[in-house]
């Protein structure tokens, strides 16, 4: 995984920054997912009953279970930036769910640093225009713009900004 510095980020506003590696969205994934959240909606849970019962042909992931593979997929496409002490998710400006993802399919993300800008003494904010392709499909499973804070020490804060 690249580095960069604090100071690098500005300057890859308008970039995309990476697409992460496929990740198989398979049927225990989703009934985990519906345990955790215990969301047991048929389409998600029941293979027979979703292909004769759904237009899907068979159970689909649930939105909030692909949403929640952005962090991960983050974590492995975004550059690191070498002075952050965490980061943090901030939220979503917008998320809109595009197309279903069939258990078995495979999804990547696409992240483009949309904005940044420095708050406070030791806090950057970056909003990301991201997507979740499905492998084989021409519509993506979602698209967002997601924020999120980095926090590093102020005495690394880049000058001028």
């Amino acid at each position: 995984m690249r580095e960069i510095s604090l100071g690098d980020v500005p300057g890859l506003v308008g970039k995309e920054l990476g697409t992460s590696e496929w990740i198989t969205i398979d049927q225990t994934m989703i009934d985990l997912f519906a345990d955790a959240t215990h969301d047991h909606q048929f389409i998600h849970v029941d293979p027979a009953r979703a292909e004769a019962e759904s237009p899907f042909g068979g159970t689909i992931a649930h939105g909030f279970l692909t949403l929640s593979l952005l962090s991960t997929m983050n974590f492995n496409t975004v550059p690191k930036i070498r002075e952050q002490t965490m980061g943090i998710n901030y939220g979503f400006d917008r998320v809109r769910f595009m197309s279903p993802v069939r258990s078995g399919s495979r999804v990547r993300g696409h992240f483009t640093l949309a904005e940044c800008r420095f708050r406070g003494a030791g806090m950057l904010m970056t909003t990301y225009d991201v997507s979740i392709e499905i492998e084989n499909e021409k519509k993506p499973a979602l698209t967002a713009c997601w924020i999120t804070i980095v926090q590093f020490d102020p005495k690394d804060r880049p000058e001028g900004v």
